[in-house]
């Protein structure tokens, strides 16, 4: 955790933790076993336990903790069976967005799309994991607001954690940054085409290599992945 993060004082302090922590989690700041204390937290951050409890429980409903009341709280396992239903859910959501996308055009994306590409390159040579893997985030984000779906956005951000974690693992792989680069090149030229069944083409090929990869970053993590859904 950054010490030197701090809460804006005019909202409220529950949401910036849920974030903040999640974020942590999802870089693996937090690596999955890391025990929380709610005292600390809220000592860290100059809040009560309340707000600190709240946002605990949302990202307990992530199953990105695992609270085992009057015991102890930790960052859950990287679950490989929840990763699978993450990955599901959010290609068969995103498919259809290319889809209308594609054969639709919104003024704007494109241009959109190819600056946070050019900013991916920027993360790329500077080896900024953390802000590259932000920019992909923002990247597939826009495809959803473009569309006036943000609110799956949240039902698939909800649910992504696991999936995200295991990105993350996957990122320093030889080759991976600039595969990723590639296929959002590859999509936004197919957007810009009007060509729904090649940005669909590219999508699946982005969003699928991890999990071809799931088995081996286990081998690679083993105290940190697992092929259970529950905590054990």
């Amino acid at each position: 955790m950054n010490p030197a993060t701090s809460l804006d004082r005019s909202r409220q302090a529950a949401p910036q933790l849920y974030q903040l922590l999640r974020q942590q989690i999802v870089d693996l700041q937090l690596p999955p076993g890391t025990l929380l204390s709610r005292a600390e937290l809220a000592d860290r951050y100059g809040v009560s336990q309340t707000p600190v409890r709240e946002a605990l429980l949302k990202l307990a409903q992530e199953k990105l903790l695992d609270i085992f009341p009057q015991a102890s709280t930790r960052v859950s396992l990287i679950s490989i069976p929840l990763a699978r239903q993450a990955h599901f859910l959010r290609r068969s959501i995103e498919l259809e967005l290319l889809r209308e996308l594609a054969l639709s055009p919104v003024p704007g994306l494109v241009s959109s799309l190819q600056s946070l590409v050019e900013k991916q390159e920027h993360y790329h040579h500077a080896r900024d994991l953390a802000e590259l893997s932000k920019t992909d985030m923002q990247f597939h984000r826009l495809l959803y607001q473009a569309a006036e779906k943000d609110a799956l956005w949240q039902l698939v951000h909800s649910h992504s954690g696991h999936l995200d974690r295991l990105r993350r693992l996957h990122l320093p792989v030889s080759g991976k940054l600039e595969r990723i680069i590639r296929q959002h090149r590859q999509i936004v030229q197919a957007i810009a085409q009007h060509d729904p069944a090649l940005a669909q083409q590219h999508l699946r090929e982005h969003l699928s290599e991890t999990l071809e990869y799931a088995g081996q970053i286990r081998q690679d993590y083993p105290q940190w992945v697992s092929e259970n859904e529950e905590p054990t």
